[in-house]
Order: C-alpha cells, then structure tokens, then sequence
C-alpha cells in the first residue's frame, strides 16, 4: 500500500480530468450553454442533473459484479473510453448541428451527458474499490486532497481557457470547441490511470445467482446496518446544494453583465477555494464525520450570502465558498463508506451509499420547476439552507 507512483499517477487522472470536464461546471458553464438552446428553468435544471444522475441506474448492478472481481482496473479501462466517446460526441453534435435545430442539439447534449454519467457508475465502484486498496486511511485521506488540489489547479487553467474562448468566439461554436479539445485532455488522464499497479484482491464475496439475489442481500445489508443509513441520510441532504447551484450564475446574469471573463474568472475562484479547503484544511483533519460538518456549515454560509449577492464581488466569494465546500464532501463522502465497509462487502456499501444519495442530483429539477412557477431565487435559496441545516444536525450524531 501507499506506493508513491500509485499516488501520483492518480493525482495526474484528477488534473487532466479536471481540465476536461470543467467546462461542463454544473454551477457555471453548463447553465449557460444549455440556456443557450432552451430558455426554459426545468431544462436548465434536467441537464444539470444528467452530468452526474445518468450513474444511478447501474451502481448497484455493477457493484453485484465488483464484489467477485480480484481486479477491477481492466475494467474501469473499459469505462473510460466510452466516457471519452460520449464527452467529444458532445462537442461534434454543438458543432455540425448548432443552431440550425436547438433542439435537436439540446437532444444530443442531453444524450451525450446521460451515457457520460451513466459509465461513470460503474467507475464510481470500481475508483473507490481501488482507493481502499491502494492506499492507507491517513495517505488516502492526503492522495484526495492532493487530487482536489491538482484538478483544482487544472480547473483554473481551465477556467482562464473557458473565458478566452468564450469571449473570443460566438455561440454555440465557442462551446462546441471547448468539449472536443477538452476531451484531448481527458484521454491522458484516462491513460495515465489504467497503468495504476493494483494488487490482488484475496477477499472477495462469492456472487450471488442472480441480480435479484443480490439486491434483496443488498437491502437485508442496508436494514442491519444503522450507522450506514444514518450516514447515506446525512450525505444525500448534503446534495440539497443541487437545488440552487445551477441557478446561481443565472441570478447572476440578471444582476449584471456578465461577460466570457467574468465566467471563467468565477471558476477559477471557486478552483482556489477548493486548493484553499484542501491545502490547508480537508488535509489535516482525518476524522471524517467532522469534515462532513464543516462542509455543511461552508455551504450554508454560502448561500445565506447569495440571498444579499448583487455585485461581482459577492458572487466570486460565494464560489469561492462552493470550492471549499464541495470538495469537503467529495472527500468526506468516499472515505465514510470505506471506514465503516468490511472488506469483502465495501463494493456493495459503495453502491448502496452511492445509489441512494446520487438521488440528490435531480434536486436541480425540483429548483427548476420552483424557478418556472414561483420566479423567486430566494425561494430556492432558502430552501437549500434548511435541507443543509438539516443534514448538519444529522452529521453530528455520526459517532
């Protein structure tokens, strides 16, 4: 365990990850793009659920094959090549399509974000299946951080590349060009990670007859386990932030001019919020249920102050705040699941958390659908600050 090289082969797939998919940020980017093409809020709010949503659908499956496997990275090595299809289809589809039929567009982004996601749920189970076996609690808990540093870093470059383009080259080309050059980057980080020595799993669960076995195992696991419900509970109100995330740049929008550089310039600051969480905070606390507090209480500042933004200046420091935060609970999440998982079961706890809290990624439709009929941005802010309230006071009782 904690092989050095393991290490920095996985903080280079986070970098050049980072650089790829932070064009597609669901809190910048992707809201305006998708505006672009459909002026409705409910639109805004599916697609920004489909960059991640399309996962739910086959973690528990694929964690009813995972759990019999010795290696999982032959595997992953699959996922990611039609994670790399899917991203430059996007691109191909913005650029021969176009405005010539928005909605034809609209379908094959659409398209193009559900099957980007929805091979991620098998590389969920197989990344985290291979993070518990290559490294340590402690070095695990540092090789995350340095990986959030390193794709934050990597969405800063981004960022500034972003708001070159944009400003630079008219609608919808600009996007179009972002996704397909993008993807160049996201293949070295995909290379690099497959070339990961993983060891040998010796302790793995027989797999069950049948997929219909294996989800009534399942369910019998997640009754017996209270610590696991308490804790999937807490996690999926942490994603109560979705209700609002994707609405913000648009308030934004509306508040003022917002310009190419201005946008990239938002990322970049929420990229430095998470090197800041992660460099001197995420790092050095090891006791997760605490990280997953602090990410609480980061996120509920930030959009108390959203409810007063009115300039540039309050929006950068509430993206900035989103840096801090989200990276808390990316690295919170996946460490709580390995801590209380037994060996042999930790693909099935994986999926099982996973699964149940990746239901929080259509809160953007529900924000969606308020926007359409209420019109009020506070609303929805409001909204999100008592669900995270909520999922504070359910975080502490995490023992």
């Amino acid at each position: 365990m904690d092989d050095p090289k393991n290490n920095y082969k996985n903080v280079t797939h986070a970098f050049f990850l980072a650089l790829a998919i932070t064009i597609a940020e669901p809190s910048t980017i992707l809201p305006l793009m998708v505006h672009h093409f459909s002026d409705s809020m409910v639109i805004v709010g599916v697609f920004a659920s489909l960059l991640r949503g399309g996962a739910i659908m086959i973690q528990l499956y694929a964690a009813f094959h995972a759990q019999a496997y010795k290696r999982v990275l032959p595997y992953l090595g699959k996922v990611f090549f039609f994670r790399w299809i899917s991203w430059f289809a996007i691109g191909l589809s913005i650029f021969f399509i176009g405005d010539s039929n928005k909605s034809l567009t609209l379908f094959f982004i659409g398209l193009g974000l559900f099957f980007f996601s929805f091979t991620a749920g098998f590389g969920a189970i197989y990344f985290k299946e291979l993070q518990a076996k290559l490294f340590s609690k402690q070095y695990r808990g540092k090789t995350m951080a340095n990986r959030q540093v390193a794709g934050s870093i990597a969405s800063i470059i981004s960022g500034g590349v972003a708001g070159y383009v944009l400003n630079h080259y008219e609608a919808p080309l600009n996007y179009a060009y972002l996704f397909m050059v993008s993807s160049l980057f996201m293949v070295i980080g995909f290379v690099t990670f497959v070339t990961i020595e993983e060891p040998v799993k010796e302790n793995i669960s027989h797999k069950e007859k049948n997929f219909g076995l294996f989800i009534k195992n399942a369910v019998a696991t997640l009754k017996e386990d209270k610590r696991l419900q308490q804790q999937i509970f807490a996690i999926f109100l942490s994603y109560s932030y979705f209700l609002s995330m994707p609405f913000v740049i648009l308030n934004a929008n509306s508040s003022f001019t917002l310009t190419g550089w201005m946008l990239g310039g938002f990322i970049t600051v929420q990229m430095l919020g998470s090197i800041v969480g992660s460099t001197f905070l995420w790092r050095r606390i090891h006791d997760y249920e605490k990280m997953l507090s602090l990410s609480f209480l980061f996120m509920i500042a930030a959009f108390i102050l959203a409810l007063f933004a009115a300039n540039v200046y309050a929006y950068a420091l509430i993206f900035l705040l989103f840096g801090v935060a989200l990276d808390g609970f990316n690295i919170s999440g996946m460490n709580l699941v390995i801590e209380i998982a037994p060996e042999d079961k930790r693909p099935i706890y994986t999926a099982l958390q996973t699964n149940i809290v990746s239901l929080g990624l259509f809160f953007p439709v529900l924000g969606g659908v308020i926007l359409k009929f209420i019109g009020s941005y506070a609303v929805i802010y409001l909204l999100s600050i008592l669900l995270l309230i909520w999922g504070f006071y359910i975080s502490k009782k995490l023992k």
